[in-house]
């Protein structure tokens, strides 16, 4: 059986983790073989793979996969992405502790503030592009909120991040210099960020909760902070700013679900889950072998990389999933949009809840909003995105604030 596993070409100019192809796949097999490893098309073997103690974090190598070098290349390989066992918890309990359910919650009531007064500012017009208007700055002026920073750092910090995205598609090395250098400002903005801490001109803000779990600890060196700091950036940043617009997009396609929205706020937080499930920013979660095994019928060999494919996974028939309908009245199973297992996502709850108040606010104000031009993305491989979003909105003059 392991001989005779369906081919899927991820380089290809046309390959998408969404296409036909995938779903045509998915018929014959659990997984494919790709010019990168194995893609794991399955929600049954996709939720048990993504736990199994065999494999380890994959993503540790995706800078030498992609061909990228410098100082984004060595601090992803240093990061808590890369790590596992012991060191993986640890880091993961201190970013934790930091993001504590209740601390993310309370920022909320900010969050649909800074939405409120990014769509003030384009209450005078019916047409814009949404990427660079509402969801960038949003994303940035949301991270900047929850990391302590000045509103007037966030726009330069929310570009970095999004050029830190580049980093995680397949043409990644077409983009390694500007890559690099977003990295070396963000990493020394993580390090003016722990000096304010240091000089008392912020206590409550995620950086000073992180750096006093770091202190608390006392076996961590700087570089191991800034780390963590830069990777919460990059995460935070990258992953509200692109599932925002793909939210968008998808209202676009399906006005009635907006209708649905509209008249049921209720579903907010459902409707997200819809969202990523349906239009997953990261399209995929890797896996890497770390012994020889059997799984499925298929001979896994160490050092083998897995990728659970997000959207696959998410539409498989087999798991009762298999209607491919945007509805965010339907509940369904658990995607696997944030990961799963020990390197579940650390920021998945503040990427929820600051999508849920920019919607929150956006629904009092948008009746309906159509395209006004041609909507751009990035390839449905890796990390994706939406480019430019031109969007046609009607505006709730009436509505509650």
């Amino acid at each position: 059986m392991d001989q005779d596993l369906p081919q899927l070409d991820f380089s290809a100019p046309d390959f998408s983790t969404r296409g036909g192809e995938i779903h045509r796949v998915q018929k014959l097999n659990w997984c494919a073989r790709t010019n990168y490893g194995l893609a794991v098309l399955r929600y049954k073997e996709a939720g048990q793979l993504l736990r199994d103690r065999r494999l380890r974090q994959g993503s540790h190598a995706w800078p030498e996969t992609v061909g990228l070098a410098g100082g984004f290349a060595e601090f992803w390989r240093r990061s808590i992405i890369s790590q596992e066992g012991d060191r993986h918890r640890k880091l993961k309990l201190l970013g934790r502790a930091a993001l504590s359910d209740d601390f993310v919650a309370d920022l909320a009531p900010e969050f649909q503030k800074i939405a409120r007064s990014l769509l003030d500012g384009l209450s005078d017009t019916s047409e814009f592009e949404f990427m660079a208007r509402f969801s960038e700055p949003f994303a940035g002026l949301a991270i900047a909120h929850l990391l302590g920073m000045d509103a007037g750092q966030a726009a330069a910090m929310a570009r970095d991040a999004s050029t830190l995205g580049l980093a995680m598609g397949i043409g990644a090395s077409a983009h390694e210099a500007k890559i690099n250098r977003a990295f070396d400002r963000l990493y020394a903005l993580a390090g003016h960020l722990v000096d304010q801490v240091r000089a008392g001109q912020d206590r409550s803000s995620y950086i000073a909760r992180l750096v006093a779990g770091f202190d608390r600890d006392g076996g961590e060196d700087l570089r191991t902070l800034l780390d963590l700091i830069v990777i919460s950036i990059f995460g935070g940043v990258d992953t509200t700013r692109a599932q925002l617009g793909f939210a968008i997009a998808l209202f676009v396609e399906h006005p009635g679900q907006w209708q649905k929205l509209r008249n049921h706020p209720e579903l907010v937080h459902q409707a997200i889950e819809e969202v990523i499930r349906t239009r997953p920013t990261t399209t995929w979660s890797t896996r890497e072998a770390i012994q020889n095994f059997s799984f499925g019928g298929v001979n896994i060999r160490k050092g083998e990389t897995l990728h659970i494919l997000v959207h696959a996974t998410a539409f498989d028939p087999e798991a009762g999933q298999g209607e491919r309908q945007f509805d965010i009245g339907r509940r369904r199973r658990v995607h696997f949009g944030f990961g799963g297992g020990a390197h579940h996502c650390l920021g998945q709850f503040v990427a929820r809840t600051d999508m849920a108040a920019a919607l929150t606010v956006m629904l009092r104000r948008w009746q309906h909003f159509s395209w006004s031009g041609s909507p751009e993305f990035l390839p449905d491989s890796g990390n994706t995105s939406p480019v430019r979003l031109p969007l046609s909105v009607e505006w709730d003059q009436l509505a509650p604030e």
